[in-house]
């Protein structure tokens, strides 16, 4: 199981001084971040898209470009893109344009969101939700894998015999479909055979494994290999050296993100009792230390059959020397123990 990190690039104001860093700043960490991980092994980095002011990156692909530059290895990522308010053909151009520069190292997450600010910026219409994401990620799908391509529909101008260049710098465009829990999302994903990406914002993560078996079993309805098949999971969490100090660190940026999401959704806001049940163990939050934070990964892994974990540990602005520590940790004690594992796992299943 190949491991990860995933980010927004919050800039919440910190709760304890009020001071917010500024988009330059977070930018600048977001590459020293994506440079480390690289440099560690670790397998990608995912950047989200947002249009809110306590978010620094509104388009992943312009900063993954410039890790691109001082990156050699590790897999750049979105996380996810907003697919339903873009336009397919643009974005499969920018996107290839990374895989050339990065020489075959981009991965586009196409996703409806979580959030929904994108909408009225871009002019698109709420109620055309499920409409908007099925006919582009359709279209998305037809660019990647016809050249040229003759192509009418409802939300763009058609397409005659178009060529939409740059072409992949191998044969296709690595394009993941990112879902938080949805059965309909499983399934289409399976039957597509396209890579799927679970978002595990809350909860124990052992209740998407009857949704990999459902992705699992249309991939195979849908006559496509294990090959086409790849799930990756997230996790919120923090990696420290002690298991209470990564539990004590991480919560007031977590107890930050849930006010936020309290206010703006009308969530119930869980109190510190609730956050110590969640980290107990490393259940729903992985915040311990890197033996603590690695059993629990082998361990969801096992039981979902994930081959990627990311882990997003930077909510609400966690600041950037901690979050910097977190890194080395996952990537030189939690990774080296999840890679010993599923290799004796793997030679004893041979």
């Amino acid at each position: 199981m190949e491991l990860g990190i995933y980010s927004f690039g919050d800039r919440h104001p910190d709760p304890a001084t009020g001071e917010q860093v500024s988009v330059a700043d977070k930018l600048a960490q977001t590459l020293e971040r994506i440079k480390l991980a690289d440099e560690l092994g670790l397998s990608f980095y995912g950047l989200g898209e947002h249009h809110l002011d306590n978010y620094a990156i509104s388009n992943p692909g312009t900063v993954l470009a410039a890790a691109a530059s001082i990156t050699e290895q590790i897999t750049l990522s979105t996380a996810v893109t907003v697919l339903s308010t873009e336009d397919p053909v643009r974005l499969y151009q920018q996107f290839t344009t990374l895989d050339q520069l990065s020489r075959g190292r981009a991965e586009l997450l196409a996703g409806r969101g979580s959030f929904t600010e994108s909408f009225p910026l871009f002019g698109a219409d709420l109620g055309e939700y499920d409409a908007l994401f099925e006919e582009k990620l359709a279209l998305l799908l037809r660019i990647d894998r016809e050249d040229p391509i003759t192509w009418s529909g409802r939300f763009r101008p058609p397409l005659d015999e178009a060529r939409i260049l740059p072409r992949p710098y191998n044969r296709r465009l690595r394009i993941s479909v990112g879902t938080g829990g949805n059965p309909e999302s499983s399934i289409r994903a399976g039957l597509l055979g396209l890579p799927v990406v679970y978002a595990v914002i809350g909860g124990l993560p052992e209740r998407f494994g009857p949704l990999v078996d459902l992705y699992r079993q249309a991939g195979e309805a849908g006559e496509h290999t294990s090959d086409d098949l790849h799930v990756t999971m997230s996790a919120i969490g923090f990696v420290a050296r002690n298991s209470q100090d990564a539990k004590e660190a991480f919560y007031p940026y977590w107890r930050e993100t849930m006010r936020y999401g309290a206010e703006a959704r009308g969530w119930a806001m869980p109190t510190r009792a609730h956050y110590d049940e969640y980290t107990r163990g490393s259940q729903s939050i992985f915040a311990g230390s890197p033996n603590e934070v690695a059993d629990r990964l082998i361990s969801v892994g096992k039981l979902t059959g994930a081959d990627r974990y990311g882990m997003q540990m930077d909510w609400a602005g966690v600041p950037h020397a901690q979050v910097m520590t977190a890194i080395e940790l996952l990537g030189t004690e939690v990774l080296p123990q999840v890679r010993k594992e599923f290799a004796e796992v793997t030679a004893s299943a041979g």
